[in-house]
């Protein structure tokens, strides 16, 4: 197996990872848009919560390994970039605006294409196409000018500025963090009642520090030739369809994988489930809204430097400053579209 390009180990690495993620949302219900929606409108918060057992996993086990030598923080695009929070809020509302209108975030929406829903589809060839436009097609000069993120020397994150400010042990920061998103998730009962619901969410949590594990291996065998890596689903889903397009042109890197790997697991998961059938959109104000949530998805995606899963889980579990503010930020952009939603709101 080792003597495999380090492209495709890195492949095999986030295909893994996302095979698990995509169980954990078909069989654990773990999803972005659908836990706002519980529990905002269904008085119901066990997916919202099932978010701090992911997260707290996901905190321990990357924030341990870094400290153990087996995960590179520094090299992530997380701290590896100074930290611009307008892009952060900015990127995470217009996101989360976004996936409102499309029903999904990238992530959501691979997990429903592989259960069969075509409508889904589209709004993930959508964001991917717009995602590339800001990332370094016709808007990369706007983005570049109006949010700059230069490249960064040194640690940073915040580990290391409360360390740095207060003298904030860097493991009291980790297990304090940890701990609290481990007991925000577990102190809600009906959660509890859930065992199986708790262990995908531990799966998910672990699949995060997989990649990042698995990655930070490969780019020290690889002598910097592989780059630190969480699963993302913005960019990489661009980086896919080039794949998909150009392979013969292109190698094959650990976003293919892991895009390909969640499908997959959507797909096992939707059939243990007896799921999986055939949806297409049959309302073209439908379509057209969910082609236009896809777009800001993609461009708010990039502006941010990661989705709902790509800042939300993985630059969390980084523990950079990105992270949280850029996951509030989708949520709040989120509850906003779907009230405009409820209230009959309908793009052009």
């Amino acid at each position: 197996m080792f003597d495999l390009p380090f492209g495709a180990l890195a492949a095999l690495v986030g295909l893994i990872g996302g095979v698990v993620l995509g169980l954990a949302a078909r069989l654990g219900d773990f999803c972005t848009l659908g836990a706002l929606e519980s529990a905002v409108y269904g008085n119901d918060q066990k997916r919202l919560r099932l978010w701090g057992v992911v997260l707290g996993v996901a905190i321990l086990g990357t924030q341990l390994g870094a400290l153990w030598g087996y995960v590179d923080l520094q090299g992530t695009i997380y701290h590896a970039f100074e930290f611009n929070p307008w892009a952060a809020v900015i990127g995470g509302l217009v996101f989360g605006y976004g996936m409102a209108l499309a029903g999904n975030c990238g992530f959501g929406a691979l997990v429903r294409f592989g259960g069969g829903d075509l409508r889904s589809l589209v709004v993930v060839v959508v964001m991917g196409i717009f995602g590339f436009v800001a990332l370094s097609g016709p808007l990369a000069p706007l983005r570049v000018a109006l949010f700059s993120q230069p490249s960064v020397e040194g640690p940073g994150g915040i580990v290391f500025d409360l360390q740095r400010l207060f003298g904030v042990p860097a493991i009291v920061t980790i297990l304090g963090l940890a701990a609290a998103a481990l007991l925000w998730g577990l102190s809600y009962a009906p959660l509890r009642k859930r065992p199986g619901m708790i262990a995908w969410g531990v799966a998910a949590g672990l699949a995060v520090v997989w990649c990042f594990v698995g990655t930070s291996y490969l780019e020290d065998a690889s002598l910097g030739a592989i780059q630190p890596e969480g699963p993302s689903f913005t960019a990489p889903v661009g980086r896919t369809l080039i794949f998909l397009m150009t392979s013969t042109a292109g190698g094959i890197t650990f976003s293919v994988g892991a895009v390909v790997g969640v499908m997959a697991g959507a797909l096992a998961g939707s059939m243990i489930r007896g799921m999986f059938r055939w949806e297409a959109c049959e309302d073209p104000r439908e379509l057209g809204r969910q082609v236009g949530g896809a777009a800001l998805m993609g461009v708010g995606g990039v502006v941010a430097m990661g989705c709902s899963v790509g800042q939300g889980v993985s630059g969390i579990a980084t523990l950079a400053w990105s992270g949280p503010i850029t996951l509030v930020s989708i949520g709040v952009g989120a509850v906003f579209g779907l009230r405009r939603l409820i209230a009959g709101f309908q793009p052009d």
